[in-house]
């Protein structure tokens, strides 16, 4: 899995790439991760790659001709990998507020892909004849802006390293994440470590008793609990695919409001 990504700010990556436990999916090479500034393919002694916007207005619009040929320099960088494999040219990634939402399938979906070439803007924009022509797909965190994409494109290679085998210490830790369909998309319950009464607050007597069959009951109802009450829309999109059994009902129906 490669990824090329378009940065103004290579250096920003520096620290994530080399940080936390899925450093092990690019160290080992798990998930190829390659840094392109489009500056070092502007013309010019300036080396520009933004100009003011046609038709006036705040701030500066990122040229489509850098990134052009910074985008060439990309293609023919993995075009011997493409055509041994017989591949079409990796797919353009831009991230934007128009984009679809970051969420668990779409990034289980990336996770199982060869890659892409991650674009992230900056200023005010990029010039929409460049994203028209060459960005295939367009990707965003929520509902807010941030001044750049880089902190997009470093949530987006997190979250799908972390699916790679061999990356976490245990290698069913993820599926004990929230919205894994594993849960069957619920978020995941609370979670203890020693001592057993800290601060007059005690662990739950269930995780303490030893009876596996009773303790991912209480994990389940816990799950059921959280999500009922601050993703209601989980539990009904979990009951609408049948995921849902008599226990799980029999919980709901006595501790979360009526869905």
């Amino acid at each position: 899995m490669r990824f090329d990504i378009i940065t103004l700010f290579p250096e920003l990556f520096t620290p994530f790439l080399e940080s936390g436990v899925t450093r092990r999916a690019y160290s080992s090479g798990q998930v190829a991760v390659h840094l392109w500034n489009p500056r070092d393919y502007a013309e010019g002694n300036y080396r520009r790659v933004d100009d003011r916007p046609f038709g006036g207005g705040p701030g500066m619009v990122m040229m489509a001709e850098p990134l052009l040929h910074c985008l060439q320099a990309i293609r023919a960088a993995r075009a011997a990998e493409d055509a041994q494999e017989q591949l079409e040219p990796a797919p353009l990634l831009l991230f934007s507020p128009i984009g679809t939402t970051l969420k668990h399938e779409v990034v289980a979906q990336w996770a199982e892909s060869r890659g892409a070439v991650l674009l992230c803007g900056r200023y005010e924009g990029i010039d929409q004849r460049f994203i028209d022509t060459y960005v295939s797909h367009q990707l965003s965190l929520g509902d807010f802006v941030l001044s750049g994409g880089e902190l997009a494109a470093m949530v987006l290679l997190d979250s799908l390293a972390r699916l790679q085998p061999g990356v976490l210490n245990d290698e069913g830790s993820f599926q004990q994440d929230s919205f894994n369909p594993a849960l069957d998309g619920l978020l995941d319950c609370p979670h203890y470590t020693r001592p057993e009464v800290w601060n007059g607050q005690e662990v739950p007597p269930e995780l303490l008793s030893g009876h596996h069959a009773h303790i991912e009951r209480w994990r389940r109802d816990q799950r059921l609990r959280i999500t009922a009450s601050h993703r209601p829309e989980l539990i009904v999109q979990a009951r609408e695919q049948g995921l849902l059994n008599a226990k799980d009902e029999g919980f709901l129906a006595k501790n979360a409001p009526k869905l």
